[in-house]
């Protein structure tokens, strides 16, 4: 696995990586945002981050026909690690509405909103980000 890792302003570098749109995809960015948590010394954050990339990664290819999808993982602030996929689609994420059915389809971005402290959807000319944010606490 090769990671990109860049510096930002704050100090902390950033981790991302380009992977085909595939379910075996989650395997990698799983590993991804552990690798970032762990050297920012954030493991209280993993079994949420990798939920949340979990979920970002079904949904980018489940309701996407991208043929890769990025995974960021960064801090844009010291209080927050922001996990994102990426992908070239324009169809935007939609929660679901009472009375679907939640039984088979619809719990992905349900489970985001009540995991994360913040997310959202940055589009692009090209495609869109959807990612959330959790709270930190910076290492003493």
């Amino acid at each position: 696995m090769i990671v990109s890792a860049q510096p930002r302003p704050i100090g902390h570098p950033g981790y991302s990586e380009t992977f085909p749109a595939l379910e075996e995809s989650a395997d990698a960015a799983r590993k991804l945002v552990r690798t970032a948590l762990a050297a920012w010394r954030l493991d209280d954050l993993t079994d949420s981050g990798v939920l949340l990339v979990t979920e970002l990664v079904a949904n980018a290819i489940k309701h996407t026909n991208t043929r890769h999808i990025r995974v960021v993982v960064s801090r844009p602030s010291e209080r927050f690690v922001r996990i994102g996929v990426v992908d070239r689609a324009r169809v935007m994420p939609e929660m679901v509405k009472p009375g679907d059915d939640l039984l088979t389809n619809g719990r992905g971005l349900l489970l985001i909103d009540a995991l994360a402290d913040r997310w959202g959807t940055d589009v692009y000319p090209w495609g869109k980000q959807v990612w959330a944010q959790l709270h930190c606490q910076p290492a003493a």
